[in-house]
Parts: C-alpha cells; structure tokens; sequence
C-alpha cells in the first residue's frame, strides 16, 4: 500500500486537537492550516531540483532550486480548500485547481459538478487536497478525470483516512504516493470516519 502516515509529534498533537468536538471553527481552520503545511514537508520531499549559481553577500556559490513548472494544489471542494493555505505558506508560487465533488449519501457514489486546472497538467507535480479520505470515491475519480486532463505526476494529501478509502485508492491508482496524517480504525454505516473528527467542511466553515 502507497500509504504514508506522517507521525511527526507536531502533527499528532495538533490532530488531537483537531479531532475534539469542542474545538470551534476559527482553530479548527487555523490547526488544517497547520497539519497541511507540516505535512507538505513529507509530500514534497522528492520534488525535482536543478542547480543554480547565485551571488551570497561574500561570494558566488552554487546551490539548488526547485525546477521546472511550479507545482498545482488541487483541492476537492468544498472540504479540499482548507488545506490550501496552508500548503501554499511553503509554496507561495503554486497554481490552484479545482475539483467539485460531493457524496450521494444515499448510494455514498461521488458526483462531479465542477473541474477547473491549469492546462499543461503534464509539466506540473499535481498535489490533490481532501481532508477526509473515507470510501475513496471522491478521491479515485478526482484523479481519474485528473490523469484525463493530462496530469502524470500526483500525489493525494489527506488528515484522516479510513483503511478501506486508502485501500480503493491505492488500488485503482497504484502509482499515486497518499499522504495522511492518521489512519483511522473504519467506517461507520453512514460512510463516516470512526473515531474520525467529524464532517469537514462543516467543521471549517462553521455550517455543522
């Protein structure tokens, strides 16, 4: 399995927080904010570099660069969004897409009502966003139509992912590397995460 789960003492302690009922939105927002950029150190650790002479203040050096197009931050709405700002504090040049996915929650299918990415897809390492990875339908079809529209270099970010969402995922797309920040114990009946920390679009925008 294609999974990484980054157990950095700073993520954990921030998800725990995350996950109380108790945490209102405003630090929710900012703690997504935080565990998204700390865990874009881990994703991003084999972007590509080239190297570059630069003037230092003493002297003419060589050092390294990222190289190539900057990359695409490709949130699922609405949930996706929240993990934006965070991952674009570290990479303030990153192009951003958008996905418009929600769940039927009667059939727990995922419909599409909405796709918008930058079009050279294939010159760009693609980062998808979703905080929740739970059936893994939403997050297989956004790369699905993401591969379509040419992408070839992806890589899906979640918080919390259930161990049947992250078996779809990387299953139908082997060669995705997913990145989460807990593996959680299942899902319930509804599709939901247990123990999980609830619906997240909800959650960050103050609609639960």
């Amino acid at each position: 399995m294609a999974l990484t789960v980054i157990e950095h003492p700073l993520i954990q302690h921030k998800l725990s927080i995350l996950r109380d009922k108790s945490t209102p939105t405003k630090l929710f927002k900012e703690l997504v904010d935080e565990i998204a950029m700390l865990m874009a150190f881990e994703a991003t650790r084999d972007l590509p570099l080239e190297d570059v002479t630069i003037e230092t203040p003493l002297e003419t050096m060589h050092a390294r660069r990222l190289s190539g197009y900057e990359p695409v931050l490709v949130p699922i709405l609405r949930a996706g969004l929240g993990m934006v700002d965070g991952i674009r504090a570290l990479m303030p040049s990153a192009r951003v897409g958008h996905i418009g996915l929600y769940r039927d929650h009667e059939t727990l299918q995922p419909v599409e009502y909405y796709f918008k990415v930058p079009p050279d897809l294939a010159q760009r390492d693609v980062f998808v966003l979703d905080p929740m990875l739970a059936t893994g339908g939403s997050a297989v079809d956004a790369i699905a139509n993401l591969k379509a529209a040419g992408a070839r270099r992806i890589r899906f970010m979640c918080l919390v992912a259930a161990p049947e969402g992250a078996e779809k995922l990387v299953t139908a797309h082997p060669d995705v590397p997913v990145f989460a920040a807990a593996l959680d114990r299942q899902l319930n009946e509804n599709g939901y995460i247990l123990p999980g920390l609830g619906d997240a679009g909800d959650r960050l925008f103050g609609t639960r």
